[in-house]
């Protein structure tokens, strides 16, 4: 299956995404007001930010699926990465609004428990949450996906936040009343510190960022490759999802062309094969170590 195709796929588990945050974020956000519940709104407006940043990574994902034209002969896979950083943007301004909410709330002596059907409502979004986490991480298994797995994991911490929505709202009917504006707290912390990962690796990605240790790791690949003497230098980043794997080899310099060449084609077959990387340039430098 191709990125374009991997894509495409990823595109219906944004979907299931969306349409569960917008049922969840309604339910929530409508109970919310009518049982007097702080967390609850909190979780209602981090789903709505769901819906929000769900829906700019769809229409990245849309952009990135167009093939390459004359002023983008690469493709448009970057697409995908800047809508995540629009989605961070987003998140961030609704974190600093769930907060300036819970802060006052959390020092107000005469705040009340909250309807004991806010907590339920909780309850039943985590399960829901639950079960398209589920469905997500398995698709971005399927597809080899960065984007769905990331929305998988957003998925599931959504799931984990209403959990601590319920836990709070049934605490303050114990007259732990600080229990509901606490969590409320804790939700739009939460959502400032998931803001600030996406925006942290769509910029290291967008800066043509990549981890040494990965890295490492494709040198090794490739140095095992029979006939490459020596990696002189290997560079990777990505585009998109995908990743693009730079590399400079010697052999020996005795080799002809036919024989340089089966060489590049073994390590493009084992980078895919191994690290599912469909993108090499290798260039060939003779080895003078080895002149005859």
């Amino acid at each position: 299956m191709d990125v374009y195709a991997n894509l495409k796929q990823g595109e219906r588990g944004v979907w299931i995404s969306i349409a569960a945050y917008i049922f969840c974020s309604i339910i929530k956000v409508v109970v919310a007001l009518f049982a007097d519940s702080e967390a609850l709104l909190a979780d209602g407006l981090n789903n709505t930010t769901d819906v929000i940043a769900s829906i700019a990574v769809l229409i990245g994902l849309r952009i990135a699926r167009k093939p390459p034209d004359k002023d983008h002969p690469y493709g448009h896979f970057r697409a995908e990465t800047i809508s995540s950083m629009v989605a961070s943007f987003i998140m961030f301004a609704v974190g600093i609004e769930v907060l300036t909410r819970a802060v006052p709330s959390l020092f107000n002596p005469e705040v009340q428990a909250p309807d004991m059907v806010a907590a339920w409502v909780a309850l039943g979004s985590a399960v829901v949450m639950l079960a398209v986490y589920r469905y997500n991480i398995r698709l971005a298994k399927l597809i080899d996906s960065q984007a769905v797995a990331a929305a998988a994991q957003d998925n599931r911490s959504d799931a984990w936040v209403s959990i601590g929505t319920f836990v709070g709202i049934a605490g303050a009917q114990f007259q732990l009343h600080w229990l509901d504006p606490l969590a409320a707290l804790v939700v739009g912390v939460i959502i400032l510190k998931t803001a600030w990962e996406i925006f942290r690796e769509a910029a290291h990605r967008l800066t043509d960022g990549f981890d040494y240790g990965e890295l490492e790791v494709l040198r090794d690949t490739i140095s095992q490759i029979p006939g490459v003497a020596e990696i002189k230098d290997i560079k990777a980043r990505y585009l998109g999802s995908s990743v693009i794997v730079d590399a400079v080899i010697h052999v020996d310099p005795d080799l002809n062309v036919l024989e340089s060449h089966v060489i590049t084609e073994e390590i493009e077959k084992h980078m895919k094969e191994k690290h599912k990387i469909g993108t090499v340039h290798i260039h060939i430098e003779p080895d003078e170590r080895l002149a005859r």
